[in-house]
């Protein structure tokens, strides 16, 4: 297969055994089945790509529906991907986890896990205000935010406490440690973004 990567969805994290006894921390994430919803040619649309569907829709509506009726079935998400070789694939095809290797180097792209409002000692690791000399409501306080007659505001950017996460995070330089094909399941090494149960989107590597 040529495809890129793949959608999956984040199962938890797990300790892996080698058969030397070495032992280290991986994420187990459910890769696919994911089906190819639309072939995109650079005729029609001005590039290549692949959009493929993960997980079944409990509701749609009339365009979505309409836009995935040629695949067979309704789902969740859409996410297009790069190919090599786009005569590979038709709508309707479905692609698995065994389209991925052990040792592999993947980049995984998540949603962060939401953390609220913050200050920004949480935030921005800001160290906070003198424990000492009499202050006893500054200690996790931002300090100033600017000067004062010139440029008399707030510079756009500047840090401070507000919601923290939610956010698109990549990692990158993870690696394939073991696949089970049969449940479509992949350990990562290492930790990836967002929640249990939590989409993500895996992707091949350049070495």
């Amino acid at each position: 297969m040529t495809i890129a990567g793949l959608l999956g969805r984040k199962i938890g994290m797990t300790t892996y055994y080698h058969d030397d006894g070495t032992a280290e921390s991986v994420t187990a994430v459910e890769v696919g089945p994911c089906v190819v919803t639309q072939v995109k040619t650079d005729a029609r649309d001005g590039y290549e790509a692949v959009q493929l569907g993960f997980l079944a829709a409990s509701k749609l509506n009339r365009a979505e529906a309409g836009h995935q009726a040629r695949s067979g079935g309704t789902f969740e998400h859409l996410q297009e991907f790069s190919v090599a070789d786009l005569a590979e694939y038709e709508v309707g095809q479905e692609l698995k986890a065994d389209i991925f290797e052990v040792g592999e180097p993947i980049k995984v792209t998540g949603t962060s896990k939401g953390k609220g409002f913050s200050g920004v000692v949480r935030r921005w690791n800001f160290a906070g205000g003198p424990k000492t000399h009499g202050q006893t409501s500054r200690h996790r306080s931002s300090g100033s935010i600017g000067a004062g007659s010139s440029p008399g505001r707030v510079w756009p950017g500047q840090k401070m406490a507000g919601h923290y996460g939610v956010d698109t995070k990549t990692i990158k330089g993870l690696r394939v440690v073991a696949a089970d094909v049969d449940n479509n399941v992949v350990l990562v090494r290492g930790s990836i973004p967002g929640a249990k149960n939590g989409i993500v989107r895996i992707e091949r590597q350049g070495k």
